[in-house]
């Protein structure tokens, strides 16, 4: 069983797991250590102290050491390197016209990697870029495409809330965003309003949304979409398949509403025709008495 601690090479980066045994020195929580990484050499801040693991998903690397001085200043030299080689890399693309733009350049340790991270709408053929920027630094070159919202995360900013963005603050990970969220927070739903500086959704749309929440409202939520149930009263006013449809023509005088039913239109049909139409006509009945009795007073 191993002993591992947890290694992050970025501020807000994920935490790695690194095998501690054999190192012969003690790791506390912040110390920079050099470690042998996939890329290559690399510095890192311990995050996490020694524990101990029965199994791991994937092979550990090592720990080499803690931190010296010539690391730090062969850091600092790095960072002018990589200057350099993100100039020369811009003045490459710009001549070759690749719809790409390149976002942010990393060195190992010890020079023998660079990664270069860019951004593009789709695929993109950089063989050419590549020899180029081979032949320029005589090293091993990786170019890596990344999306919008680790472009933001690289490059920092400001949300529309005046605060610094959550994914360079604090965030480890996207969690996926969906437009539901906004919708069970009753938020207007304007895009340019929703989201961030990334084009996509604002991250902070999930932080009052629980998990305890989603898994209580059912799959078919009408009010989560803007629709309210219909009502008993609507849900009895709806017609239902065996029944057929009406019209009833108001009587012209008496003895229609006294016809006997008509074999062609069912009883309940004629029954209700009937029942109207004596309604009417005593409503007619009501009028005309009334009218009567007006016209006799003002006579006398």
């Amino acid at each position: 069983m191993p002993d591992v601690i947890g290694i992050r090479f970025k501020d807000c980066g994920k935490i790695y797991d690194f095998e501690a045994n054999g190192s012969g020195s003690e790791f506390k929580k912040g110390d920079l250590v050099i470690v042998e990484s996939d890329l290559g050499l690399s510095i890192g801040s311990v995050i996490i102290e020694r524990r101990t693991v029965e199994t791991s998903a994937r092979e550990l690397r090592k720990v080499l050491r803690k931190a010296t001085e010539e690391d730090f200043k062969q850091k600092q030299d790095n960072e002018a390197f990589e200057k350099e080689a993100k100039d020369y890399c811009i003045e490459r693309i710009m001549a070759r016209g690749l719809p790409m733009k390149l976002v942010f350049t990393e060195s190992t340790l010890d020079k023998k990697r660079i990664v270069f991270y860019f951004t593009a709408d789709g695929r993109i053929d950089f063989r050419e870029l590549v020899k180029d920027l081979a032949a320029k630094f005589k090293t091993r070159i990786e170019m890596r495409q990344i999306g919008v919202r680790d472009e933001a995360k690289i490059v920092g900013g400001f949300g529309m809330c005046g605060r610094e963005l959550c994914c360079k603050t604090f965030l480890t990970s996207f969690e996926p965003i969906s437009i539901k969220m906004a919708k069970q927070q009753e938020l207007v739903l304007n895009m340019s309003k929703l989201s961030g500086i990334c084009g996509r959704l604002m991250c902070c749309l999930s932080y009052e949304i629980s998990d305890e929440t989603t898994e209580i409202q059912p799959k078919d939520d009408t009010s989560a979409m803007g629709k309210s149930a219909p009502l008993q009263d609507e849900i009895e006013d709806v017609p239902q398949p065996e029944t057929v449809s009406r019209h009833i023509e108001p009587p012209t005088t008496s003895s229609q509403s006294a016809a006997p039913a008509s074999p062609d239109k069912p009883q309940t049909e004629t029954a209700k025709e009937n029942a109207a139409g004596q309604k009417q006509e005593t409503g007619q009945e009501h009028r005309k008495r009334k009218r009567w009795r007006w016209r006799k007073f003002h006579k006398k």
